[in-house]
C-alpha cells in the first residue's frame, strides 16, 4: 500500500505541472488587460509602464513563467495584483465558507440518493423504480446556473420562505446554495446505487440468503449493501473534489463568499496570481480525493491488491 501511495504520490507531479502550466498561459491569453483594470481606461502611458515594470509584467511571457514556478516550489502562490495580498491568504479567507457549502451539498446528496437508489432498486422495472430514476436524470440535467435562479425564484421571490443571496442568516442561507450545488451529485449517486446494488442482488449468495428466508431489509442492508458501495464510493469520492468546481458558478449564482467569488472577481479584474493560485488548489483538492478513493476502495474490499504495478 505505501509503495501505491508513492506512486501516486509521484503521478501528481506531472500533473500538477501541467495545470499551472495551462492556466498560467491561458490566464495570460484571455483577452483584457490587467493594468487598464487596475488604472483605468484614461491611464497615462508613463503609470502604466511604472505599474508593469513593479508588477513585472513588462518581461517577456517565458520570464514571467519561470519566474513563478521558482516561487510556487517554495510555496509561495504570488501576490493579488488588485489587493497587493499573498494569495494563499485570500484562498484561506475563502476557503471556510466553500467548504461549509460543500459539505453541505454532500450531505443533501448522500441523504438523497441513497434512499433513491435502494428504493428504485427494490421495485425494480415498476413505476415507481421508472419514476425515481426519471427525476434523477432531470435533476442530473439542470446546470446550477439554471437550477440556482429556479429556486431563488420560488422559494425567495414567490415565497418569501428564504434568504436570496449572501452568508448572513446562517443555515437558511446555506439551504438554497446546498440544493443547487449537491442535486447534481445526488442524480449521479442515485442511480450507481441502484445499479451497483441490482448487480449484487443477483449474485449467488444472495440468492443463498433469500431462499434461507432472510428478510429484506437484512438482505439490503446487512448482506447487499456492503459489496455494493464499492464503485458507490470511488464515484463519492471523486464528486466531491468536483464540487469545488461546481461551487464556483454557484457561488456566483447566490452570491456566497467563497472560492468561486473570489475566483470570478479575479477573472473580471485579470487578477493573474488568484486565478492561478485558486485553480492549482483545486485541482490539488481533486487529486488528493481520487488517492483517497482508491485507499478506501482497498479498506472496502480487503481482496483488493496493489502491486507493483499500480
Amino acid at each position: 500500500m505505501s509503495k501505491f501511495i508513492l506512486n501516486r504520490l509521484l503521478q501528481f507531479i506531472p500533473t500538477v505541472f501541467g495545470v499551472v502550466t495551462l492556466t498560467f498561459f491561458f490566464i495570460h491569453m484571455v483577452p483584457g488587460d490587467p493594468l487598464e483594470a487596475l488604472l483605468g481606461e484614461d491611464a497615462l502611458a508613463a503609470d502604466r509602464a511604472a505599474l508593469a515594470a513593479k508588477l513585472g509584467l513588462d518581461k517577456p511571457i517565458w520570464e514571467q513563467f519561470t519566474t513563478y514556478l521558482y516561487h510556487l516550489m517554495q510555496g509561495d502562490l504570488g501576490t493579488s495584483l488588485y489587493s497587493g495580498r499573498p494569495v494563499t491568504n485570500l484562498i484561506l479567507e475563502r476557503l471556510p465558507a466553500t467548504a461549509e457549502l460543500a459539505f453541505a451539498a454532500l450531505f443533501f446528496a448522500i441523504v438523497l440518493s441513497f434512499p433513491m437508489g435502494v428504493f428504485a432498486a427494490q421495485r425494480r422495472k415498476q413505476w415507481p423504480d421508472k419514476v425515481t430514476m426519471a427525476g434523477a436524470l432531470l435533476g442530473f440535467s439542470m446546470p446550477n446556473f439554471w437550477l440556482g435562479p429556479l429556486l431563488i425564484m420560488f422559494f425567495s421571490l414567490w415565497l418569501g420562505w428564504l434568504p436570496v443571496s449572501g452568508r448572513d442568516d446562517g443555515l437558511w442561507s446555506l439551504i438554497l446554495p446546498a440544493i443547487t450545488l449537491g442535486t447534481g451529485m445526488a442524480a449521479v449517486l442515485s442511480r450507481l446505487v441502484r445499479a451497483s446494488l441490482l448487480e449484487v442482488m443477483d449474485a449467488d449468495y444472495i440468492r443463498t440468503a433469500r431462499a434461507k428466508g432472510v428478510n429484506k431489509h437484512t438482505l439490503v442492508w446487512h448482506h447487499a449493501m456492503r459489496n455494493a458501495l464499492l464503485p458507490v464510493v470511488t464515484v463519492l469520492f471523486l464528486q466531491a473534489g468536483t464540487l469545488l468546481t461546481g461551487a464556483i458558478l454557484t457561488e456566483a449564482v447566490f452570491s456566497w463568499p467563497g472560492l468561486g467569488t473570489l475566483m470570478i472577481d479575479a477573472l473580471n479584474q485579470r487578477d493573474y496570481a488568484v486565478v492561478q493560485g485558486g485553480v492549482l488548489f483545486i485541482a490539488m483538492v481533486y487529486l488528493t480525493m481520487t488517492l483517497l478513493a482508491d485507499i478506501l476502495y482497498a479498506f472496502i474490499d480487503p481482496r483488493i491488491k496493489y502491486g507493483k504495478g499500480a
